[in-house]
């Protein structure tokens, strides 16, 4: 009986130290076996949640996903509008540069070479100290105003604006004729051009011919102010 006892005793203290090697197991940070179990109480701890806090957490997932995508957004509209500042820059340095007077220019004009002379050339100066815009073309009366200013041809139109600094000339062609000779033509010996786009006044303008001009109301046109006359563009 004593011995039965002995036994019971031996294997209730082996049972008892394989529990403590079990549990001691458990709790040995080394072997990972702790990690793991929180993380199953952690997956425990989510699983609890109401279905109100998990949708409140996919909630916010999406709204950080519509937050990035917006910030986004607002990124390359920050750089667009920064490109865009940049530009308006330049267009505000442009548009910053006052209006060409005719006090401050000095028109003057040049006849085309060779017979029959049908074409001249404006060059306006730029004389006034700072820089100017040239803007459109030149209104001229050749005649009496009542035969109206000659008519500006769409193609010779700049694409940028036209900048004069100091002592730089914008210059226009003109066509006076055709150069037919049973042409009805009249003779001018000055003529006037206002920058009526500028508000900048009006200049008078001598014939670079003695003679005078031969010009014909039903032909005549002209073309926008450049700083150069382009070939092509100019060529009417």
């Amino acid at each position: 009986m004593r011995t039965f006892r002995n036994r019971t005793t031996v294997l209730a203290a082996a049972t008892t130290a394989a529990l403590a090697l079990t549990l001691t197991a458990c709790g040995d940070n080394g072997t990972g076996t702790r990690s793991e179990g929180s993380a199953a109480s952690d997956s425990a701890t989510v699983a609890a949640e109401s279905p109100k806090a998990a949708d409140d957490a996919a909630g916010t997932g999406t709204t950080g996903s519509t937050g990035s995508g917006t910030g986004t957004t607002q990124a390359a509209g920050a750089t667009k509008s920064a490109g865009g500042s940049g530009d308006s820059e330049g267009t505000s340095a442009k548009a910053s540069a006052p209006l060409c007077t005719a006090e401050g220019l000095q028109i003057t004009a040049e006849r085309q070479d060779g017979p029959p002379y049908t074409h001249l050339t404006l060059s306006a100066k730029n004389t006034s100290g700072a820089g100017c815009e040239m803007k459109e073309y030149p209104h001229i009366h050749f005649l009496d105003n009542a035969r109206g200013i000659v008519p500006p041809v769409a193609k010779s139109k700049p694409q940028t604006p036209v900048i004069l600094e100091p002592g730089q000339s914008a210059y226009v062609a003109v066509r006076m004729s055709e150069g037919g000779r049973k042409e009805s033509t009249e003779t001018v010996k000055e003529f006037t051009v206002t920058l009526k786009a500028n508000g900048g006044g009006m200049a008078v303008v001598k014939s670079p011919a003695p003679e005078g001009l031969s010009v014909n109301p039903q032909k005549w046109a002209t073309g926008y102010w450049t700083t150069e006359l382009r070939n092509g563009a100019d060529d009417f």
